[in-house]
């Protein structure tokens, strides 16, 4: 097992990275009380709850379980609300644990409410999505959406540990899979270095089922070393946006239907490297590079919609300050900066370019 460390001072805690994780990791240090509430959504309890309930019974741990539908859906006021009123129903007190079980949107959902239930109790991130494992279980950015935006009303809490355990992408569809390659295509564009050669040697994109764990590490160390520089998003950090106001508004664009997070994130990520160069700002070349990692992963990136349609959205992107849209771009592979841009500006930068 791969052990990776993030130093945060007193909220420092270790991602525990392998093929049976969950077996190794040593979950019962961070359990104290020996009681948790399993928050978890439908297909994940239905795929994995057995091997979780051995794991917590073998280690003596008696917990309530909380089980939310799949899907973007449940990360709302009313899950939070519904999940608030079971954990006081169990009797979850301030020592004792919530476990995320889950993808991104369990994670982010069980995170906030660890944040907020009693003003804070501990909470561990399991993640069973490549999306989650190489990216939201890390770094304790927890939030719900709102009607009118994504994670509009969340906290930055950090979990007590990470297991992430690639057992659980043995039955993760294609397509999720798929998805959660653009977020470590994103790292590669703005780490450059070891990752980028890691998915450009042999076929490491095509075939990346081979050497996951590889991925996942290095995936899990960009960013562990941008939220020790910073951990409240307010430089350095903001980089790991790279593609994502793009993608939040294709996602809302859509009534987050169509595309999966992940989806939304890699068609962002050649948004964002096309904007670029269409603006001189981003080295030529960049954007084929990126669109070849896109291509070998199985990620489409043509739609019938124009910047258009979906900058009035990207304006309203929480990240934005005064009447201009905060973009991350690429001066090159490796080197991400930040760039503010107008509706109006950005819309005739692409004039009448499809997405």
């Amino acid at each position: 097992m791969t052990n990776l460390n993030v130093s945060l001072a007193e909220r420092s805690y270790t991602i525990h990275i392998s093929k049976g994780a969950l077996k190794e990791a040593p979950l019962n240090e961070k359990i104290s009380s020996k009681k948790a509430a399993l928050v978890t959504d439908e297909n994940v309890w239905r795929l994995h709850g057995p091997a979780i309930n051995s794991r917590l019974k073998s280690l003596g741990i008696e917990y309530s379980l909380h089980c939310f539908p799949a899907g973007e859906q449940s990360k709302s006021l009313g899950s939070l609300n519904r999940l608030y009123s079971e954990l006081f129903a169990a009797g979850m007190q301030r020592s004792d644990t919530i476990l995320a079980f889950g993808g991104g949107v369990i994670g982010d959902l069980a995170g906030f409410a660890a944040a907020t239930y009693m003003r804070g109790i501990p909470f561990i991130q399991i993640p069973t999505t490549l999306l989650s494992l190489v990216d939201s279980s890390v770094g304790g950015k927890t939030a719900v959406n709102l009607p009118n935006g994504k994670n509009i009303v969340g906290s930055f809490y950090q979990p007590a540990m990470v297991i992430a355990d690639t057992l659980f992408l043995e039955t993760l569809p294609e397509r999720e899979f798929k998805a959660g390659m653009g977020e470590v295509i994103k790292y590669a564009a703005i780490e450059g270095g070891e990752l980028l050669d890691e998915l450009q040697t042999s076929e490491a994109v095509a075939n990346s089922h081979a050497n996951i764990e590889q991925i996942i590490y290095l995936c899990c160390k960009s960013k562990a070393g941008f939220v020790e520089r910073d951990e409240r998003d307010t430089s350095v950090r903001m980089f790991l946006n790279f593609g994502h106001t793009f993608g939040h508004a294709i996602e809302e664009y859509y009534s987050y239907e169509k595309y999966s997070h992940g989806e939304a994130v890699a068609i962002g990520c050649i948004l964002a490297a096309r904007a670029g160069e269409l603006a001189g700002i981003t080295a030529p070349g960049t954007l084929q590079i990126i669109e070849g990692m896109m291509q070998k992963a199985g990620l489409s990136y043509s739609f019938a919609a124009t910047v258009a349609d979906i900058a009035p959205l990207m304006l309203a992107d929480k990240k934005n300050s005064g009447s201009e849209i905060s973009l991350v771009l690429l001066k090159k592979i490796g080197e991400p900066m930040a760039y503010k841009i107008g509706q109006k500006a950005l819309e005739a930068l692409f004039a009448e370019d499809q997405l």
